[in-house]
């Protein structure tokens, strides 16, 4: 057992860019442009016209769709001090989209390979954690969370206000480290 503060770390949006998948999907599928600043505040189906709501909704239940998402910047750097200092988990709800699994495991694997598997946590209610900090852009994930949660900025999430926001990983670092 250790006595390290323990940090619970969300995936999509916060290590993973699905934001980019999204749009690289919505390109191939509709020849149409998917901005970042279309999604402020909003969810991406949501940000589309209403005919294309549907396809946008069932992305993420493809397989494939969480294979090889690109990393958000310098994740993987502080990630890696922050393991120093913390036991760190990476906390996944996944079982929203079940064919996530392998691919979120083996992108873990590749990119993150200084956190041990068991340190993999597949759920859907986050609130089950046992943690110091959560880091999660979906403030939803706060709730019934019993350590201090830390808001990843997304475009969706533009108009939270209740939790401190991080806007980055070198800020992640500048709070934790």
């Amino acid at each position: 057992m250790t006595n390290k503060k323990r940090l619970a770390v969300d995936m999509d949006e916060v290590i993973a860019d699905s934001i980019a998948r999204f749009q690289e999907w919505y390109g191939r599928d509709f020849q149409l442009e998917l901005s970042r600043e279309s999604l402020r505040g909003r969810p991406a189906a949501d940000a589309v016209a209403p005919e294309h709501q549907a396809a946008l909704r069932e992305y993420p239940n493809a397989e494939g769709f969480f294979r090889d998402l690109p990393i958000i910047a310098d994740s993987q750097e502080v990630l890696f001090e922050l393991s120093k200092k913390y036991e760190l988990f990476i906390a996944t709800a996944a079982m929203e989209f079940p064919n996530s699994f392998v691919d979120k495991y083996n992108w873990l694997q590749q990119h993150f390979p200084f956190i041990h598997w068991r340190n993999f946590v597949f759920c859907g209610d986050k609130s089950i954690l046992n943690a110091d900090f959560l880091i999660d852009d979906n403030a939803y994930n706060f709730d019934g969370f019993h350590g201090e949660g830390l808001l990843f900025d997304a475009p969706h999430n533009a108009h939270e206000t209740r939790y401190r926001r991080v806007h980055s990983w070198r800020e992640v670092g500048e709070i934790l480290l």
